[in-house]
């Protein structure tokens, strides 16, 4: 593992990096199946790798999109920038800091930085709360505000996207979709963080009301100095708010450029395959880059590039080395054998 230098200078100095991270879930035995494996049986655990051996370094005041059709790990490895799943393998860093070697309070405190929208904003609220509280209670927990001021506090941050302060008895049932995506908005802010991972934030919303909560997001990063890690399968939100766009297929980045290279010069096979099958106002034929068979997905994963019909040889190749992420232009990385 490479060691960052002594006190490097802050803009040296990634936000939040992932080295080499993994996350695999194990769909146990039951009990039928272990006395079946008693009489020869044989079968065995299903193991699902969401996401292999991600390298990714988001620096400050960056907006990163993340992309990948539904399946390829992308969500999971939000989580994982957060905190919310463990890691199986690799090491998350914080402003250079290990946190995987802090004392459990320490992390928890530095983790406060680090927080996420959901992508259900019905879901994510409790529905016994009122919005007082559900923005209000991790502030006065970790003694940010007193409970004294804690309904001051919360006007404040409703005010802030967009809400009227005079809500804040109310609870989640009594709002609209994009009313309750600003209280999710709102709670995230609470603790003052400096990083935000959204997950589809607005993809349950229509679009008038998604364009609004996108000029939000914008408004507040230049309020706040905020960075965000900005997860979507919609290339048209990407494309309006990131400043660098990572593409994922099966747990892997197969392609990282900024947002004009990616829409304009898009290097890897997959990532041409999501632009060209992105809705346009056209009557054409559609184009087909997956070979037929059985449609790949992490617990089936292609045995070799489903992507690209000119390529003979990716097929054989793929089977037996993991295409690597290469610099093919300033700043612009991918993933495939036709780079070589």
């Amino acid at each position: 593992m490479s060691v960052l230098p002594l006190n490097p200078p802050d803009v040296q100095i990634p936000l939040l990096e992932l080295r080499h991270v993994s996350k695999r879930f194990v769909k146990p035995i039951d009990a039928a199946t272990r006395i079946a494996n008693l009489f020869g049986a044989g079968v065995e655990q299903e193991v699902v790798h969401a996401v292999d051996d991600v390298t990714l370094t988001i620096r400050r005041g960056e907006v990163v999109g993340l992309v990948g059709e539904s399946g390829c790990g992308k969500s999971t490895l939000g989580r994982m920038a957060v905190g919310l799943h463990s890691l199986s393998a690799g090491t998350r860093f914080w402003k250079g800091e290990d946190l995987s070697l802090l004392n459990a309070a320490t992390r928890r405190q530095k983790q406060l930085a680090i927080q996420m929208i959901f992508q259900d904003p019905t879901a994510s609220l409790n529905p016994r709360m009122r919005v007082q509280d559900i923005i209000g209670e991790a502030p006065v927990v970790h003694g940010m505000v007193p409970a004294a001021e804690q309904q001051i506090y919360v006007e404040q941050l409703l005010e802030r996207v967009g809400l009227d302060p005079t809500v804040v008895r109310r609870f989640p049932h009594q709002f609209s979709g994009g009313q309750r995506a600003r209280i999710g908005i709102a709670r995230a802010l609470a603790v003052k963080p400096e990083f935000l991972v959204c997950d589809e934030a607005v993809a349950a919303l229509d679009v008038s009301i998604q364009a609004q909560v996108l000029n939000l997001f914008i408004r507040l990063r230049d309020e706040l100095n905020l960075t965000y890690l900005f997860i979507s399968h919609d290339l048209g939100v990407v494309r309006h708010l990131a400043d660098r766009v990572v593409i994922m297929y099966l747990g892997r980045i197969v392609e990282s450029a900024s947002a004009d290279a990616v829409f304009s010069h898009a290097n890897h096979p997959y990532t041409q395959a999501l632009l060209a099958s992105a809705p346009k106002l056209e009557v054409r034929k559609l184009e087909f880059f997956a070979v037929k068979g059985e449609i790949p997905s992490p617990l089936h994963p292609p045995a070799g590039c489903h992507f690209h019909p000119r390529c003979p040889h990716a097929m054989a190749r793929c089977q037996v080395e993991v295409p690597m992420l290469r610099e093919v232009a300033p700043a612009h990385f991918s993933a495939c054998h036709l780079n070589d």
